[in-house]
């Protein structure tokens, strides 16, 4: 499936018994972007961890803070969203997620600096800022260009990384006061972009606003987020954690851009985070860009999915249900059966699965990653403990959970000799599957 793949045309909603929709009064509070009262549930998750607070050995015994995982939808402009449950300066001030630990997320950046500036002229003479620059995995391919960078990442650990590489960040948030501050110092972007940042945002019309004053007049926005579209179809609740605020349509994002003056143009669909849209987009008043076929045809496709339908988001709660009692089925009947289980792991969507699940060490017994920030921690909730990829030729598991299912034709290539045993693997998204 390539990065162009298009929409299925399957409906994202099938004729099954859908959860309780309508709520008396607004349980949800406001809409982050309209104000509209929310009153519709998309998908109650329970209570759930932050989904990377790592705990060390002496934090297992304490208090852990659990918040509602309690997704509602808004009938106005059908923004997907989560209530602010804890403060993002909580959330992202030290993160535990560098992005340059993932080979294909590298070469997704790569290949997306080398489509700028093919596609754009971008040079020596242009700016590009990233908003959520993360350890520099991205910018650093622009600085090899030539093309002067600034990334603005809240995280102070993480962007310390990303100095170490030559990328120039600045660890602040990003909104209009930020935005405000930049312009006035000359460093307006010829290109201003955001990888998976938008989803994390609480406040968004600061942060689009903040877009609109930071962005040249010709310049261009890019934007990636995971695609409501594939959520749904695919039952990818795992990617609905309290960092993630919101979860968005085509047709909601062009409301809220447009709302602040700023005009797509054009869309991709990718491959990335189970499926993800790029939006491009530039200032309404710049005339040099029209809307693309491919931005037409996904809005349409969006119409005709019933995404503009509130009864369209009725039944994702059943989808859920079905897909936990799968996986707890498999895993229970691995126990029963004396196989040994471990996981492949610590991402933030792993951890919803758990939670959610109600999964212990009982049913996956450790998970490793990559990352050495979280080794000899455990994961918020479930408390299974995190080692390095090594644990896994120590022990010779006869299952390994993937828990970044996106990831897993990457994954289960770098663990090809786990063959050697027999060892399988398992992902849970769409539906559990096991792959020798």
């Amino acid at each position: 499936m390539s990065d162009h793949a298009k929409v299925s045309e399957t409906k994202l909603y099938s004729p099954a018994k859908p959860q309780t929709v309508l709520n008396s009064g607004s349980p949800g509070g406001p809409c982050r972007f309209c104000g509209a009262p929310l009153r519709h549930t998309f998908v109650d998750l329970g209570m759930s961890p932050l989904c990377e607070t790592y705990l060390s050995a002496s934090q297992l015994n304490q208090m852990e803070p659990f918040y509602p995982l309690h997704v509602f939808v808004c009938e106005k402009c059908f923004l997907v969203q989560l209530q602010e449950y804890v403060s993002a300066e909580e959330i992202f001030t030290e993160y535990a997620y560098f992005s340059s630990f993932s080979d294909s997320w590298l070469a997704h950046a790569k290949s997306y600096t080398e489509l700028m500036i093919q596609r754009f002229g971008f040079n020596k003479g242009s700016h590009v800022v990233e908003l959520a620059s993360n350890d520099g995995y991205l910018l650093q391919y622009f600085v090899e260009a030539g093309i002067p960078v600034l990334g603005i990442e809240p995280a102070a650990n993480v962007a310390a990384a990303a100095v170490k590489k030559g990328v120039p960040s600045l660890v602040k948030f990003f909104g209009r006061e930020t935005a405000t501050e930049l312009a006035a110092q000359g460093k307006q972007a010829d290109l201003l972009l955001g990888n998976n940042v938008l989803a994390q945002v609480p406040d968004l019309n600061s942060f689009v606003a903040g877009m609109k004053i930071l962005l040249k007049p010709s310049g261009v926005i890019t934007m990636e987020f995971p695609h409501l579209s594939r959520l749904i179809e695919e039952a990818q609740f795992d990617t609905i954690y309290h960092e993630h605020f919101s979860y968005f349509s085509l047709l909601a994002v062009e409301k809220i851009f447009e709302a602040h003056g700023l005009c797509l143009f054009d869309v991709e669909e990718l491959t990335t985070h189970g499926g993800s849209l790029r939006i491009y987009a530039c200032h309404e008043e710049n005339r040099s860009q029209s809307a693309s076929p491919r931005l037409l045809a996904l809005r349409a496709q969006e119409e005709a999915d019933g995404l503009s339908l509130i009864e369209t988001y009725s039944f994702f709660g059943e989808q859920v249900k079905d897909v936990k009692c799968a996986f707890l089925e498999f895993l229970i009947s691995a126990r029963r059966a004396g196989k040994h289980v471990a996981g492949y792991g610590a991402p933030g969507k792993g951890n919803t699965m758990l939670n959610y699940c109600g999964i212990r060490t009982d049913l996956i017994a450790y998970t490793v990653d990559r990352n050495p920030y979280k080794h000899d921690k455990f994961l918020p909730g479930s408390h299974i403990p995190i080692f390095s990829t090594e644990r896994i030729l120590e022990t010779k598991p006869d299952y390994i959970v993937i828990l970044p299912w996106n990831l897993k034709n990457e994954i289960m290539k770098q663990l090809a000799y786990v063959r050697e045993w027999g060892g399988q693997f398992v992902v849970s998204i769409p539906r559990t599957r096991i792959f020798s």
